[in-house]
């Protein structure tokens, strides 16, 4: 993994040059001398924050039609909750 600074001049005049330089690893974009933004892969980014596919995407899938989903039908109601 390659992490390159630029400074915020050099990432507003050449966005595709730190677009480019994501692909390999984070970019640091430097303002002032402190580095408030870091330019990542939409893919490092949700590696990084754990995100995971939500049930509507999962869903949306090609091929979801033909899986098997039978889930148990619940046989009791849940009690309502006591705010007293």
């Amino acid at each position: 993994m390659t992490v390159t600074t630029m400074s915020s001049r050099e990432f507003n005049q050449d966005t595709g040059k730190a677009k480019n330089a994501a692909e390999q690893g984070p970019v640091l974009i430097t303002d002032r001398g402190r580095y408030p933004h870091v330019l990542l892969t939409f893919a490092e980014f949700q590696r990084i924050a754990g995100q995971q596919e939500s049930i509507a995407d999962l869903l949306a899938m090609p091929g979801a039609a033909d899986v098997d989903f039978d889930p148990p039908r619940m046989r009791a109601l849940p009690k309502p909750a006591d705010l007293a």
